[in-house]
């Protein structure tokens, strides 16, 4: 079991009627997103935190070589179907309340974490990315499958003013325009192998489209320490 803070929240966001909506359109994407998923959890052992985790699509995902995933989820609704998730999953998961930016466990406990479109809507990137490097231990590694800036000028463009205008609003706090390679560079991981991915592969470009898979991590000889 993690070891929770008092900074723990039960509700640290909340958009019900959004979180109704991703469950749904999550699975119904999951032809398409499915294989990234298993990508992105192959080969895992150890201690796992997933951050983010949603209604809990890659818990049935995770390797049997995982001893143990937390799951970190805020929203309440989600964290609930996340919990259904939980209960069939091959591995032992816990899912547990709480935010990106204050994880409520303790540091250098996990051999792993998990980001999968989460960075996106967090609402403090470094802040975030701080909190996963201090519960991984040095050398752990961090597993991302996030979305943000791509395409061309004109793409670029509309991303940012989305984000600016009304696509957060309507999507849960969602961000298009951001840099989630950047900002691993800033928080002092290191990249590891990574591709740009479309999302769906065909069909028209979305703003959503345009992610990256891939893994980084914390440095054995960590500048923090």
């Amino acid at each position: 079991m993690p070891q929770r803070s008092a900074r723990a929240s039960k509700d640290a966001v909340h958009h019900p009627l959004f979180a109704r909506f991703y469950a749904k359109i999550s699975v119904a994407a999951e032809a398409s997103v499915g294989p990234h998923r298993d990508e992105l959890l192959a080969g895992l052992s150890g201690r796992v935190i997933e951050i983010g985790a949603g209604n809990g699509l890659n818990f049935a995902r995770y390797p049997h070589t995982v001893s143990e995933v937390v799951a970190i989820e805020p929203e309440r609704v989600l964290r609930q179907l996340a919990m259904t998730a939980a209960r069939r999953a091959d591995v032992p998961v816990d899912v547990v309340p709480g935010a990106a930016e204050a994880l409520p466990v303790k540091s250098e406990a996990y051999d792993a974490a998990v980001v999968s479109l989460v960075l996106c809507s967090v609402r403090d990137v470094p802040r975030a990315l701080a909190e996963i490097r201090r519960v991984l231990r040095p050398g752990g590694e961090l597993r991302f499958f996030e979305h943000g800036r791509g395409g061309g000028r004109v793409m670029a463009a509309t991303q940012r003013t989305l984000d600016r205008a009304v696509w957060p609003a309507l999507f849960g706090g969602c961000h298009v325009g951001r840099d989630p390679i950047g900002s691993l560079r800033a928080a002092g991981f290191e990249l590891g192998p990574y591709r740009r991915v479309l999302v769906p592969a065909k069909g028209p470009r979305l703003p959503s489209s345009y992610c990256v898979l891939g893994s980084a991590r914390r440095p054995v000889l960590d500048d923090e320490d």
